[in-house]
């Protein structure tokens, strides 16, 4: 029989970008609007598409191999995992989601201390109660289904809600008091599938390639002939990820150079390679970045 890994990707506002950077290292995952079991083109994957909140207790019992979620919802469900990979993406942008105590724009709460007595509303109730625990302040919480800012200052004192950029509480006349957790989506285990060599091997291979498709976000492959007398200039101009690599073209006196650099930087460098000499410039888009 085949052996198989059963995996779980992030149901909701992850799931577009999770099946991206899946693709982009070498995964195709094909879904359909109301599918919960996704296929794909590497047959030793059993993927359930599952929500965020969710993957890592489903892990923990061992339902699930492994899977990719927040290290927010880990950490609230006080999962007991392997931790193979932080991935950094987010569902909108490239930045980490935050957990933030977030109060009205004109309340008089100025710490969390302020709370004591008070009332809070979240979805992240486990995150919530132990950033209180810590803090050592006493407050209700009771659990928001959603659309949490339109809960203050009416029914709740405060709210902790997810955040990536801050818009959304701007706009709604929030104010940030404090950060409680900051979370990239992670790459989990099982305790028990880590254990399983076969397992091992194929969750180890995946996170190698999932962490290659992000390493090459925002780079470009270039490469270029240029007369060898003005190589050392070239290559004082070129900010190289590693050292360049180097060859020798079949007319003497010309070399060839190739080398990884950031997107945003190629506009600035290759007018200025031209200028030093550089023929034939190519810039290149790049899937994967293994060290």
């Amino acid at each position: 029989m085949s052996k198989s890994l059963k995996i779980a990707l992030p149901k909701g506002s992850l799931q577009e970008p999770t099946i991206k950077l899946l693709e982009k290292a070498g995964y195709n995952v094909y879904t359909s609007d109301r599918g919960l079991r996704p296929s794909s083109d590497d047959n030793e994957l059993d993927i359930y598409l599952i929500r965020a909140q969710e993957i890592a207790r489903y892990i923990d019992n061992g339902f699930i191999d492994c899977g990719i979620t927040g290290l927010d919802w880990a950490y609230e469900n006080r999962a007991s995992l392997e931790d193979l990979a932080e991935l950094q993406y987010s569902r909108a942008t490239v930045r980490p989601t935050k957990w933030v105590l977030v109060v009205p724009e004109n309340s008089p709460i100025k710490t969390v201390h302020d709370l004591e007595g008070k009332r809070i509303a979240t979805e992240g109730v486990g995150i919530t109660e132990r950033y209180l625990e810590e803090k050592g302040v006493k407050a209700e919480i009771e659990f928001s289904w959603g659309a949490t800012e339109v809960k203050v200052p009416d029914l709740v004192d405060a709210i902790v809600d997810v955040t990536e950029t801050g818009s959304s509480i701007r706009a709604n006349n929030l104010r940030i008091v404090d950060t409680l957790l900051t979370s990239f989506p992670h790459f989990y285990s099982g305790k028990e599938a880590y254990k399983d060599e076969w397992k091992k091997d194929k969750m180890d291979r995946m996170v190698l390639m999932l962490k290659a498709a992000l390493e090459a976000r925002d780079k470009v492959g270039l490469k270029m002939n240029l007369p060898e007398i003005n190589l050392s200039k070239v290559l004082e101009a070129l900010p190289s990820l590693r050292r360049p690599t180097i060859s020798q073209l079949a007319e003497e006196g010309w070399v060839a150079v190739e080398t990884v650099i950031e997107e945003s930087v190629a506009r600035q460098i290759i007018p200025t390679l031209k200028e030093l000499g550089a023929e034939g410039i190519i810039e290149y888009p790049l899937n994967k970045l293994v060290h």
